[in-house]
């Protein structure tokens, strides 16, 4: 049995340069315990003797009797090596150090649990649209609240009790349809809306895990927030008709940020989108609607939420992540994904699925090899791990006694695997290739799944494939998605009714549950939102979202290949975007002027906004630029571009203030930007100052369907920064 020295850890490379004297800790894991505590015990310290000498007690830190069998002691490198060969040794490997963790994705965004907290943050009200909530979670307990705020005026519509964190619960299904999974209330069954609420506003609760994986303290943005539930989804969908009433109480009701990881997986007309329309009338009475940007990615152009008065949120990757590595009997170790908190105790027969099909049954290997169902031999199958040649819900394996199967995948959609039934691994074709080889290299083979565990991956973070891709299909000079926030197996609060894999007879009920999708990013971006707003209270939902896309941090183009189309202005950076320095500040009246550019009759403005003075002509006249953070430019290939635009910036930082443009254009793009003038002084606080862009360039080629260049106004503190972005759709 070899030992992995390095695997996954900076202390285990150290290790393995270090002089083969130089002791550390190591694991002695022995599988399963089938001897009781006196037996085991000096099973351990014989081996131990074997290889450091009599004095061996000396080396050992702790042994393992209960769970499971092994030992710990300090080491050195050629020790360890001729233990792992002993009889009975599943591995010896180097202890890695682990830190008290929380919610990993707050803290990769460098949001800390310790975070300076407003006075005010129990006065927010975070109104969550999705599939409802489960109030009996501990992300949901009142404990040392007080009542809500004055400025509430909802209402508690539920089979439930409200509290004083959960202050209201409405639900919504016009068509009174109802499939038998459906709870008729605002309580959670599926598992989404509660996942998605103690993202943005959950308590903070300690030893928060799934099964053993991920542990640590879960927290939303703003956990001592106040939570309005509006359950505008179910079994068969949203509704554009549930949307608008949704959206209507929730804004009578009083809330402050709505959150809604929900939408349509293609873009509409903008007021042909139930939820554009509802957050315009939200954004008209201070409130700033956070939407997911979908999960049809990573093709272009897949965004179903595309209004600019929207922060539209795409999914990124975070550190830790998880990995479930596979060992093979020739001591091969494969990395390979899923979120597995099985553990397996010892090596099982491994077995290939096209080499075990049901004869009785009309099956051959052909078919076999896809383990679909009834296609399995369940004489040859039982008590040993499977591998098929794609990726499945994992039942037909378990159902054919599989202790374990591995997958193989070649699609995109990595990120996305989740819990399984049974101990899976998710492999690659390269790695299920070396499986296969490694299976008919030997007459008994054997492999083991091993219980996941967290990695940091160097290339993170990245926008998930699934994120939903720009460019917008529908206002083709809006960049979007607006920016990207962790996605990608996120810990949450989750129901005990609701499924953690996608098999009926799993009946796991679990308090936390690790999920991924641009659901899962959007409310990290709602409770940032939220806790922007709690130091500045009169802030308008165009300066909320100013802040945050100006602030974040950039992201690779040459990992992301879609660039500003993949992951918008960059990576959600709370703490920068709690002073941001400058805001693009949007009122009503700015987005009534950009929809008439968009060629809605003053009639239909009229309609809109309820004003019957609204002239488009009127409006017109000002030729104002919508005042985004950002600049795109839809051109034609080999045809020159040359476009000026104005924009205004509001000082919300230091009342004196000089900021400097700061202008970044790839030197073989082409593409020339010139800012008017180039220093902005500011006198106050809430000064506007205005400026003009310049932008000239030429697309060449098919291969370059997109250029980025950018502005930053820096003045030595903050850096406000605005994506310039050339394309051909």
């Amino acid at each position: 049995m070899a030992i992995n020295a390095d695997e996954g850890s900076s202390e285990a490379s150290t290790s393995s340069e270090a002089s083969s004297s130089s002791t550390q800790v190591y694991v002695v894991y022995m599988g399963h315990n089938t001897r009781d505590d006196i037996s085991a015990s000096s099973l351990h310290l014989s081996m131990l003797q074997q290889v450091t000498g009599r004095d061996g007690e000396r080396h050992m830190l702790k042994r393992y009797t209960k769970s499971f069998h092994g030992f710990s002691a300090r080491l050195t490198q050629e020790e360890a090596q001729k233990l792992s060969g002993m009889e009975g040794v599943v591995s010896v490997f180097p202890s890695r150090k682990n830190k008290v963790a929380t919610t990993s994705s707050w803290d990769f965004i460098g949001f800390p649990l310790k975070v300076n907290r407003s006075t005010t943050e129990s006065d927010i009200i975070v109104g969550v649209f999705d599939t409802g909530i489960w109030p009996e979670s501990a992300s949901f307990s009142d404990q040392g609240y007080g009542p809500p705020p004055a400025k509430w005026k909802g209402i508690c519509q539920a089979n439930f009790s409200c509290n004083n964190k959960i202050i209201g619960a409405r639900h919504f299904k016009a068509d009174g349809i109802y499939d038998p999974k459906d709870l008729q209330s605002p309580r959670d069954s599926d598992g989404h809306g509660t996942h998605t609420a103690s993202t943005a506003a959950g308590n903070i609760v300690s030893n928060a895990n799934l099964l053993g994986l991920h542990s640590g303290t879960s927290r939303g943005g703003v956990p001592r927030a106040r939570i309005a539930v509006y359950k505008v989804c179910w079994t068969d969908g949203c509704s554009d008709v549930d949307f608008l009433s949704g959206f209507e109480d929730a804004i009578a009701d009083g809330v402050d940020i709505i959150s809604a990881s929900v939408g349509f997986s293609s873009a509409q007309e903008l007021f042909e989108d139930g939820l554009a329309i509802g957050s315009f009338h939200a954004m008209r009475k201070g409130i700033l609607t956070v939407q997911s940007a979908m999960n049809e990615g990573p093709n272009p152009q897949t965004l179903g939420s595309i209004a600019p008065w929207i922060l539209t949120v795409a999914a990124g990757t975070k550190n830790p992540d998880l990995i479930t590595p596979i060992r093979l009997g020739n001591n091969m170790v494969l990395e390979g994904v899923s979120i597995n908190p099985f553990t397996l105790d010892r090596m099982y027969p491994l077995v290939y699925a096209g080499d075990v099909p049901n004869i009785m049954a009309g099956f051959n290997g052909s078919v076999s090899r896809t383990c679909i169902r009834n296609s399995l031999d369940k004489n040859l199958v039982e008590g040993k791990i499977i591998l098929c040649d794609q990726i499945s819900t994992g039942e037909v394996e378990m159902l054919a006694g599989a202790v374990g199967s591995i997958m193989r995948y070649d699609g995109p959609y990595f990120e996305f695997i989740r819990s399984y039934p049974l101990p899976v691994s998710v492999v690659n074709p390269d790695q299920a290739t070396n499986i296969i080889r490694y299976i008919r290299s030997t007459r008994n083979a054997t492999a083991v799944i091993m219980k996941s565990e967290d990695v940091m991956n160097s290339s993170s973070p990245y926008v998930a494939s699934f994120s939903s891709r720009g460019p917008n299909p529908i206002i083709r000079n809006i960049l979007k998605p607006d920016l990207t926030a962790p996605g990608v197996r996120i810990l949450a609060a989750w129901p005990p009714v609701a499924p953690i894999t996608q098999i009926d007879r799993d009946r796991r009920a679990v308090p936390f549950n690790m999920i991924s999708g641009t659901s899962m990013a959007c409310p990290h971006v709602s409770g940032i939102a939220a806790y922007i707003k709690t130091f500045n209270p009169t802030w308008s939902p165009s300066a909320i979202k100013s802040a945050l896309m100006t602030t974040a941090s950039p992201m690779s183009a040459h990992i992301n290949t879609d660039a500003e189309f993949a992951y918008g202005v960059g990576y959600l950076n709370p703490m920068k975007a709690l002073r941001p320095g400058l805001v693009y500040d949007v009122d009503e009246v700015d987005y009534v002027t950009f929809l008439c550019q968009q060629d809605y009759s003053s009639k239909d403005i009229r309609i809109i906004t309820g004003v019957n003075s609204s002239s488009c002509s009127q409006l017109m006249e000002q030729t104002k630029d919508l005042n985004y953070p950002t600049i795109v430019i839809p051109t034609l290939y080999n045809e020159a571009v040359d476009f000026n635009f104005s924009r205004t910036v509001t000082n919300v930082g230091s009342a004196t203030s000089t900021y400097r443009a700061l202008i970044t254009q790839p030197r073989v793009s082409g593409l020339r930007i010139q800012v008017q003038p180039n220093v902005l002084h500011f006198e106050e606080y809430g000064q506007k100052l205005s400026f003009k862009v310049s932008v000239q360039a030429t697309i060449q080629g098919q291969e370059n369907s997109i250029v980025s260049g950018g502005l930053t106004w820096d003045d030595g503190v903050h850096q406000v920064r605005s994506p310039i972005v050339v394309h051909v759709p």
